[in-house]
């Protein structure tokens, strides 16, 4: 099979691996859409790998004998290998799993953990099934296009009227745009990048603040008639964002964060009776047919949202626009030019 390889700084090429090995509980799927993500800090960087990706949808080539899949059936990869059986997996937090597995070690296989390339291996249950009626590139959004954002507006229990703030306006940013709007809160954006906080305005944002401007927190407080934000969601995971919306989220209010930055002042969280949150990915087993009706009411703002497709042997060139953040959501495609 195709498979992307980094060699050096900026520098990968298409190699030639073998083909998965699927044993026990493990599937083999053929990749159809491979959502872009962190993966280009890797390329930039020179990390020689050939495990890319952790985003993926596709079909079921071939599954175990007591599965629920059958061949040709559509689904989201889920990212990460959880154990399957202990509190964590079994509620459906499979992300947080203490004891990940090696599908490589358990299946014998020497690849299918790489979501940039033709096929790749998962547990059965770790697989999420799609239907006909939602594209495959759409479904492919559940993994971290949709997913982090979709946890975060639903632990939050974001409302019709609810001033959003988002900060960050990055690929999963986006996604809590489209969250945010759905679910019919008032979206306003955190954005120093102009290219991205238009494509925020195309989403349904009502407005888009540079927050390193001066007058960002009174922009904020004016918007929301001098209250703050009901809920934020911080997905820029820069350092200075978790102190800003602490600041322009209302007293009582809700902030969950996506992205990595930090610090948080301990003491602004209690003098603002702020209630915080981490939502890394979302519950598939609980949350499924919430995650499929999303997917289908935003399909045209999917179709905004993934604003470039590129065959797998382009990934080069979709790297450099990742690097120039003239994008939204990016996938490759890895049967286009195969």
């Amino acid at each position: 099979m195709k498979a992307v390889s980094i060699n050096s700084v900026r520098d990968a090429q298409i190699i030639e691996l073998p083909m998965p090995i699927c044993r026990g509980n493990y599937a083999l799927i053929q990749i159809l859409a491979a959502p872009m993500c962190t993966e280009v800090s890797e390329w930039i960087n020179g990390m020689p790998t050939t495990v890319l990706g952790h985003e993926a949808a596709g079909e079921i080539v071939e599954a175990p004998a007591f599965s629920r899949f059958r061949k040709g059936d559509r689904v989201v990869v889920m990212p990460q290998n959880g154990c399957g059986s202990c509190d964590l997996c079994l509620a459906g937090e499979h992300i947080r799993c203490q004891s990940q597995r090696d599908p490589l070690k358990e299946t014998g296989s020497l690849t299918g953990r790489a979501t940039f390339a033709q096929y790749c291996i998962q547990q059965d249950w770790l697989l999420f099934p799609v239907p006909q009626d939602i594209p495959v590139i759409h479904a492919s959004m559940a993994c971290c296009g949709l997913g982090p954002t979709f946890n975060a507006v639903r632990q939050m229990n974001v409302m019709p009227g609810d001033w959003l703030l988002i900060s960050g306006l990055g690929a999963v940013g986006l996604g809590g745009v489209i969250n945010g709007v759905l679910n019919g809160a008032r979206v306003i954006g955190l954005e120093t990048n102009p290219w991205r906080a238009n494509l925020a305005m195309k989403l349904g944002a009502e407005a888009v603040i540079d927050p390193k401007s001066p007058t960002a927190l009174e922009e904020v407080l004016s918007l929301t008639d001098g209250r703050g934000a009901d809920k934020a969601i911080e997905a820029s995971s820069a350092s200075m964002a978790p102190a800003f919306l602490l600041e322009t989220t209302r007293i009582n209010g809700q902030i969950t964060t996506v992205g990595w930055g930090g610090p948080v002042n301990a003491g602004d969280v209690l003098r603002r009776g702020i209630t915080l949150r981490g939502a890394w990915h979302w519950n598939h087993l609980r949350d499924g047919g919430a995650m499929r009706s999303t997917l289908r009411r935003a399909a045209d703002l999917l179709d905004t949202f993934i604003t470039h497709t590129f065959a797998l042997t382009d990934v080069e060139e979709a790297w450099a626009l990742q690097e120039s953040a003239q994008c939204g959501k990016v996938v490759l495609l890895p049967w286009d030019d195969a």
